[in-house]
């Protein structure tokens, strides 16, 4: 991975209104954009970055880069993303939500054959805090430190790097993977890469019930991972089958863990994290001093 202050970072759909915004927060924390692409639209600039129509002409500009950041409709995230595979870009954050499943299913065959690595979608993205941003996560809420942070949740990465912040511990990356069904990188990759890091000294992993990625994570972590992870788990007393608007993703996965033969439920959740011996805030404010404890342990 290139996650420096120096990498090259390329924002597909630029010129979109709501990529506005990402660009101008990225600009502002120092993110290296060095081009934009928005098709039928090169030859511009929008907020100094220059606008190309393709991803190749991109890259015969300014060079090699190392990240694209996607904000596009999303029926067009696929043809985006696949175009940024073929020019050799190997990080890609989509920030872009309600893409189709199927297109997901394909993205990721092309990426997995060429060792992409793929943030999203429906994410927040990565913040390296004072050094890069890739997406849209409130910069005010982090501070550079060794804790990492790995979640599903856009809005409770946020909030746990704030609980972190307040209580002096600074982290060292955190990324949003996404909570739709079919995601890019998943929680085990981020465990291996943040396992791996040596700015990294305590890893907190923020989960939702449902899909059972939690379990796969939490077995993941007793065999392999050698720092400390505190764990917190979203939606433990969520209604089931019972519609709430915004929340009501989560209430749908909820209900068909139960489906699943208990995979994904609450119950199953705190079992296997409890099997591996990782602490399990009961809230967001409970984070910081699980993590403290467990650096003073280590």
């Amino acid at each position: 991975m290139n996650l420096t202050p120096d990498s090259k970072v390329l924002v597909q759909g630029v010129t979109g209104a709501v990529s506005t915004n990402t660009v101008s927060m990225m600009k502002s924390y120092g993110t290296n954009i060095v081009a934009g692409v928005s098709a039928g639209e090169g030859g511009q600039e929008w907020h100094e970055v220059p606008v190309f129509d393709l991803v190749e002409q991109a890259q015969k500009k300014v060079g090699p880069i190392d990240t694209s950041v996607i904000v596009v409709p999303p029926y067009a995230v696929l043809d985006s993303a696949c175009e940024a595979i073929a020019a050799g870009i190997r990080q890609i954050a989509i920030i872009s939500d309600g893409v189709p499943p199927l297109d997901m299913v394909r993205l990721l065959g092309k990426a997995e054959a060429t060792d992409t690595l793929v943030v999203g979608p429906n994410c927040a993205g990565i913040i390296v805090p004072k050094k890069l941003l890739l997406g849209t996560h409130p910069p005010e809420f982090y501070t550079r430190g060794s804790v990492g942070v790995i979640s599903r949740s856009n809005t409770l990465s946020y909030e746990v790097a704030l609980q972190l912040t307040r209580a002096k511990l600074g982290q060292s990356i955190c990324v949003s993977i996404g909570s739709d069904e079919i995601i890019g990188s998943s929680f085990i990759q981020w465990l291996q890469i943040l396992d791996e890091d040596e700015d990294t000294d305590a890893i907190v992993l923020v989960g939702e019930v449902g899909g059972g990625r939690e379990e796969a994570a939490a077995s993941y972590i007793s065999e392999t991972i050698d720092k400390p992870v505190i764990a917190y788990v979203a939606g433990i007393h969520s209604p089931i089958q019972k519609i709430m608007t915004h929340a009501d993703n989560l209430m749908s996965l909820r209900a068909a863990a139960l489906k699943l033969n208990g995979t994904g439920t609450a119950e199953s959740i705190i079992k296997a994290f409890k099997t591996a011996k990782i602490p399990i805030a009961e809230r967001p404010s409970q984070i910081p001093t699980l993590v403290k404890k467990a650096l003073k342990k280590k």
